[in-house]
């Protein structure tokens, strides 16, 4: 079995090829140049991680796992564009650098390619291989689109923006780890399970990732702190607090919603320590992270054949097991 860090470093490698034709050169560099930046990975690993626990890792799931990768990347490209974003990685983004027409003709072409990728996989799996894709593609531009309508909207209630992180980030991890299970022949119970491990991870990973946009140390996190405070960002937190303060604090807290003071980030942390959202968000962190061990406890393979997923588990929640 491979850890998380083995796979990333072999798909890193097996990834660093041409994907698109030389010509026109105004159309496929772009992409090359997004895709030369690297990336975490964890998707696509997912896949092969998802592969291994069944079996040894094919041929075919690293063709899924590229198609993955490249969709994963079609998507941030067209989100840079949404969001006006200048800079990703540090890099200047693609419609920054090549403009909004060329990156979004980028984006188009890279998504083509994914489905070249998966093309090439052999077999009677193939079907459902696409099927899981293409409802998981469309689930994650359904996230998106909620996303945005969120941002519009005044009352956004805790049910919602846990389904709109589920299809914008959850489903992507889910699919990843069921494509590769797929492939290694696993039965659809144990995919099942394996879908839902990987989902109420990714819903444990977003709730961290709110919790330390706020409550983080800046030097661990890498970033300055309360960075969706300061754009007003629906999260977790947020609406946590909105949900349970006081008529007075909750007032405060929609006048600085629509204020810009010097100390917003401040007074915004003070009202969400007087409505206990730093305990709270922990508790449904471990909710969700305890409903994703459930799921891959009842996958029936050998326990050990399940460390290297309960590993990076516990390393993309930052605890010890």
């Amino acid at each position: 079995m491979h850890t998380f860090q083995d796979l990333v470093k072999r798909f890193g490698d097996y990834f660093a090829v041409r994907h698109f034709p030389t010509t026109p050169a105004t159309l496929y560099e772009p992409g090359e140049y997004f895709l030369s930046w690297g990336g975490k990975r964890i998707r696509p690993v997912l896949c092969l991680m998802g592969n291994e626990l069944f079996n040894e890792i094919s041929s075919h799931a690293w063709h899924a796992a590229t198609a993955i990768e490249l969709f994963h990347n079609f998507t941030l490209i067209h989100d840079d564009i949404m969001d006006a974003a200048p800079l990703r990685r540090g890099n200047e983004t693609v419609h920054k650098k090549y403009g909004n027409n060329t990156a979004l003709l980028a984006g188009d072409v890279m998504l083509i390619q994914a489905y070249d990728y998966l093309n090439r996989i052999q077999g009677n799996q193939l079907s459902s291989i696409l099927s899981l894709f293409n409802t998981t593609a469309r689930e994650v531009c359904e996230g998106q689109q909620l996303d945005i309508d969120f941002e519009q909207q005044k009352d956004v209630n805790l049910d919602a923006y846990i389904n709109m992180i589920t299809l914008k980030t959850s489903v992507l991890l889910a699919c990843s780890l069921q494509m590769g299970a797929v492939l290694g022949g696993a039965s659809d119970g144990n995919c099942r399970h394996l879908y839902e491990f990987g989902k109420n991870l990714g819903i444990a990973f977003q709730i961290q990732d709110d919790y330390l946009d706020a409550f983080g140390d800046p030097e661990k996190f890498g970033k300055e702190v309360g960075g969706d405070i300061r754009q007003n960002k629906k999260t977790f937190l947020l609406l946590h607090a909105l949900e349970v303060a006081p008529p007075g604090l909750r007032q405060e807290l929609e006048d600085l919603m629509q204020q810009n003071p010097s100390d917003k980030v401040s007074r915004v942390l003070d009202i969400f320590r007087s409505c206990g959202v730093e305990s709270w968000a922990n508790e449904l962190k471990e909710k969700y992270w305890q409903e994703s061990l459930r799921h891959l406890e009842e996958i029936a393979v050998l326990q050990v054949r399940k460390k290297p997923l309960l590993d990076l588990a516990a390393y993309l929640l930052q605890r010890e097991q």
